[in-house]
């Protein structure tokens, strides 16, 4: 399979098994706790995928020479900071694709199912019901679009705090579980170039003949 298409292909699944997931427990929370808390869920849902789309927007636009010079200098989590800006696509593409639609696709549905519980409980009419969606569809709109505006522009101005910052929480992540979550794409691609494979060849023959 093409590996563009079984990048996309691994997306799409990871995406869905996500969304399910996370819109189950969203969805049973709804159910116990009320509207009012039902609207924080909501709220909290919208902005984690703003905060997402802002660490994805930032790995694009930071450069690794900063975080180089903090690596060397042993700046806490510029190591990992540096293998994002590495692989600011991968990163771009789970938090702006994968966590931001996935965010938008299930804030959509709360938020119907919050107009739904609303309508039921007052015993509001066809049209009252239609005002209902149609504001609370307004509000998640606004604060998702608004959120992602604002994001935008921190993240092309503070580009390098946040990686850091998100570098330094992956690195206390990693501390704690003994993996590292971002593999370095530079390193990854070096040892799968031909150039690398030729002098690994190179340096076997010529062990086999000085022994």
């Amino acid at each position: 399979m093409n590996p563009r298409m079984s990048r996309a292909l691994s997306v799409a699944i990871v995406t869905f098994l996500m969304a399910i997931v996370v819109s189950f427990v969203s969805k049973i929370i709804l159910g116990r706790v009320g509207l009012i808390l039902g609207f924080f869920v909501l709220l909290i849902i919208v902005i984690t995928g703003v905060i997402f789309d802002v660490i994805g927007t930032a790995a694009t636009a930071a450069k690794e020479r900063p975080f180089n010079a903090m690596a060397a200098k042993k700046v806490y989590g510029a190591k990992q900071a540096l293998r994002m800006t590495r692989s600011a696509d991968r990163v771009a593409s789970f938090c702006n694709d994968i966590v931001g639609d996935m965010t938008g696709t299930i804030s959509g549905a709360i938020g119907a199912a919050i107009a739904i519980e609303f309508v039921m409980r007052t015993n509001s009419s066809f049209a009252g019901e239609t005002v209902v969606s149609t504001v609370v569809i307004g509000i998640i709109a606004g604060l998702t679009v608004g959120g992602k505006a604002w994001g935008k522009n921190a993240a092309i101005s503070e580009s390098e705090r946040i990686v850091l910052a998100v570098g330094k929480v992956l690195a206390w992540i990693e501390d704690s579980i003994g993996l590292i979550i971002l593999n370095d794409r530079k390193t990854i691609d070096k040892r799968k170039s031909p150039g690398s494979v030729k002098k690994s060849i190179e340096g076997d023959s010529n062990c086999g003949k000085t022994s």
